[in-house]
């Protein structure tokens, strides 16, 4: 890697072009456009947090790095796994990690981070004790989380996810990214803002929606105190985004259709029904606008070669079927689309525009597990944008899917898109309007 400026990448979360398109509300984000051009990022397939970050750092798709979504399915241990952090999970090594002259890597709130190959990393990692939560973040070196907080407070981890989401969490990581670039000096740092993946996916994403202009507004100011701080330095700024968000007005519950057809089985405790994803014949980890539709009876010659293909045959016809579906992709069309992995499921759905999938399987509200009126990301087995509100009345999430009105995910053609920013662009971008993200690592020099 040859001798540069030191480089600042600043990941705004569901920053689309059509958000900042109005110079007036973003002053800081269109100077930055004026200098380095603003371009649309086109995200892997599919188009969501921890798949595309991955793809951005390696260079590669989901179907060689591995991280086929936010969740994915153990099949030897039958259970579901949402949000997992080490970056042992990569199949694909992160690009800088093939260069002759490594540069000082800092890694701030990006997913499967944590054991990364990097200097400096800082990521949420509460612990649940018998007294209850622990907030805490995991870092490198270990005393980086104390050092921070010893300055700037608590990391208010309240106010990353659930009904309290918004501008302290963001305002914190945007203060510890500034002490870790003034104090710590890495050559390459990656901070990550997620302040707009709140209000788009409660109100939609548009800047008729209050809430969501006063993000906008709100995030404009601190990328452009980050980047004053990084031209004082000579460095160089990268702002960009894994993915825009798309309005939808409905919920579509493939586990609910999956369970009428006799396909889905559960487990009552207590009165409550709790997914026995092991002995289903099939079930869906739903991650935003994309679905996961693993076959468990495939596994361990449970069922014969033409009874599992029998029930493939089934579920592509079923689903395909259901309102609010635009396609099932089977082997080839996952092959196609770059995630066939072994993580992956036998067959993925991709939603309709206007459409996102919930995880729900229960028939009766009264039978819904426990954790579904709670925020609680690692056990629902499938991600719950819900967990953005609350019933006031009880303090409860909602079990009403109908609230979420942003979602992403499908990363077609036409599809939202998400930014790239560069004030001091390559000349590898040249003209070109688009970045594909398995392209950033190598316009950031890191490949």
């Amino acid at each position: 890697m040859q001798k540069q400026s030191r480089t600042l990448v600043v990941n705004c979360a569901a920053l689309s072009p059509e958000l900042i398109a109005d110079a007036s509300l973003t002053p800081n984000l269109a100077a930055l456009a004026g200098r380095g051009g603003l371009r649309r990022l086109q995200p892997t397939f599919p188009a969501v947090t921890c798949s595309v970050q991955a793809s951005m750092l390696t260079g590669r798709p989901p179907a060689e790095h591995g991280i086929v979504g936010n969740g994915f399915y153990l099949r030897d241990l039958a259970e579901v796994r949402m949000w997992e952090q080490p970056a042992y999970l990569l199949d694909a090594p992160y690009a800088w990690t093939q260069l002759q002259n490594r540069p000082t890597v800092a890694m701030l709130f990006w997913q499967n981070s944590m054991f990364a190959p990097v200097d400096i990393m800082l990521t949420p990692k509460p612990m649940h004790a018998e007294s209850g939560l622990i907030l805490d973040c995991y870092g490198r070196p270990a005393s980086l989380y104390a050092d921070l907080k010893a300055r700037l407070g608590e990391f208010p981890l309240q106010h990353y996810w659930g009904p309290m989401s918004g501008l302290p969490a963001t305002r914190w990581i945007a203060s510890a990214t500034a002490e870790v670039w003034r104090n710590q000096r890495p050559d390459i740092c990656l901070t990550y803002l997620p302040l707009m993946d709140y209000n788009t996916q409660r109100c939609g994403p548009s800047l008729e929606h209050k809430a969501v202009a006063d993000d906008l507004a709100a995030l404009d100011v601190m990328v452009g105190e980050l980047a004053s701080m990084v031209n004082e330095d000579g460095g160089r700024l990268v702002v960009l985004s894994e993915y825009g968000l798309t309005a939808v007005s409905r919920a579509v519950a493939l586990n609910r259709v999956l369970r009428e057809a006799g396909l889905l089985a559960v487990r009552e405790l207590a009165g409550r029904e709790y997914l026995d994803a092991g002995a289903s014949r099939a079930f869906a980890l739903v991650d935003h606008q994309v679905a996961h539709i693993y076959l468990p009876g495939r596994q361990q010659g449970r069922a014969t070669g033409a009874e599992a293909a029998a029930t493939a045959a089934r579920v592509v016809e079923l689903l395909s079927a259901v309102d609010g579906v635009a396609e099932v992709l089977d082997q080839s069309g996952m092959q196609a689309a770059g995630i066939n992995h072994r993580r992956s499921g036998d067959l993925v759905c991709v939603s309709q525009p206007g459409a996102w999938f919930s995880y729900y399987w229960w028939l009766d509200d009264a039978a819904a597990p426990d954790f579904a009126r709670t925020v609680d990301i690692h056990n629902k087995p499938g991600y719950d944008p819900v967990e953005l509100f609350v019933d006031r009345a009880t303090r409860n999430i909602p079990l009403d899917d109908s609230l979420v009105r942003g979602s992403h995910g499908r990363a077609g053609p036409g599809e939202a898109s998400g930014i790239y920013l560069d004030t001091h662009p390559p000349r590898a971008i040249g003209d070109k309007p688009d970045v594909a993200a398995v392209n950033v690592a190598e316009l950031l020099g890191l490949a």
